[in-house]
């Protein structure tokens, strides 16, 4: 078959286009145009064909599946490249965006000396402030681990200013919080309060963790595969249990805690989430609408029952 790369505005990319044979596959062609131009590696290419209609979207070429699947054998097809830029493994994102707050919080509590100089070491520590660092801690070292041991991701890459934006929100948002629970005007809660909202808060990381495992079962080990119905725990309830968990997580500390900055952190994450659960939501009632032999996606919350 031949193939004749565009651009979204026209322009033919590689003049005579690409032969492969019937039995290439979308990596095939990634591998041509990588082989034309070294900057394109495979990760930074986006492949579509022509919408058949203008009303309708293009059609993205599923990287692993052959090239027929989508152009008739010996036939030809206009193939629409897009250059996503640089690219960076989410893995790799993951890591240093969480390894930021995991290296930043203690310092604001073994350093208090020399990050609040201006009273001369008269610090005195607080048991919230300690079970804080603790649970910090084990919070994000529990998000490493479970970035290289439980998630599986549907892309292997993500542009490389992510990197830069995440880490920029989740090592600024550390240090913040960091800074107003290890201040030495800090007053702690009652000894109540902190208990429960630490209990709390632990009670729904390990909940977050098992619903992480669920989705894990989900997705095959490479990543590939579409969308299925998320079953069993919290997901028999609410579409997106795994960010339920983690806004609960996020709130018991901030009950035992009481900081402006972690009530702001907290909002900004409930926020960011609640349109990542929305988008899934309506993804799952469209994909799965009872029809055609397909099933029917049950009545569930999105996110935080019973308001959303």
């Amino acid at each position: 078959m031949k193939l004749t790369v565009k651009t979204r505005s026209g322009r033919e990319i590689f003049p005579g286009g690409i032969e492969l044979d019937d039995e290439a596959t979308v990596n095939d062609l990634q591998k041509a145009i990588h082989a034309r131009n070294k900057k394109w590696y495979p990760a930074r290419q986006r492949l579509t064909l022509p919408p058949p209609d203008n009303r309708a979207r293009p059609i993205v070429l599923e990287p692993g599946k052959n090239l027929s699947t989508y152009v008739l054998p010996g036939g030809h097809a206009n193939v629409v490249f897009k250059d996503l830029g640089p690219q960076i493994g989410w893995r790799t994102v993951y890591f240093w965006e969480y390894v930021g707050p995991l290296l930043i919080y203690p310092l604001f509590y073994f350093f208090k000396d020399k990050l609040y100089p201006w009273y001369g070491g008269r610090t005195v520590t607080h048991q919230a402030q300690t079970a804080a660092l603790v649970y910090f801690s084990f919070h994000y070292v529990k998000r490493i681990l479970e970035t290289f041991f439980v998630h599986r991701f549907s892309k292997a890459t993500m542009p490389v200013f992510n990197l830069f934006k995440n880490c920029g929100y989740y090592w600024g948002f550390g240090a913040f919080i960091a800074y107003f629970v290890n201040h030495p005007l800090y007053m702690p809660v009652g000894e109540t309060q902190m208990i429960c909202g630490f209990a709390f808060a632990v009670v729904c990381q390990l909940s977050n963790l098992y619903t992480h495992i669920i989705l894990k079962g989900l997705r095959p080990a490479d990543g590939a595969g579409g969308y299925q119905i998320p079953r069993g725990f919290l997901f028999n309830y609410i579409t997106c249990a795994n960010y339920t968990t983690e806004i609960g997580g996020w709130l018991g500390f901030n009950i035992a805690t009481q900081t402006l900055a972690g009530y702001l952190f907290l909002l900004a994450g409930t926020y960011q989430m609640a349109l990542w659960a929305l988008a899934r939501h309506k993804r799952l009632l469209k994909l799965f609408d009872g029809k055609d032999g397909r099933p029917k996606y049950p009545r569930r919350w999105v996110m935080l029952p019973p308001f959303f």
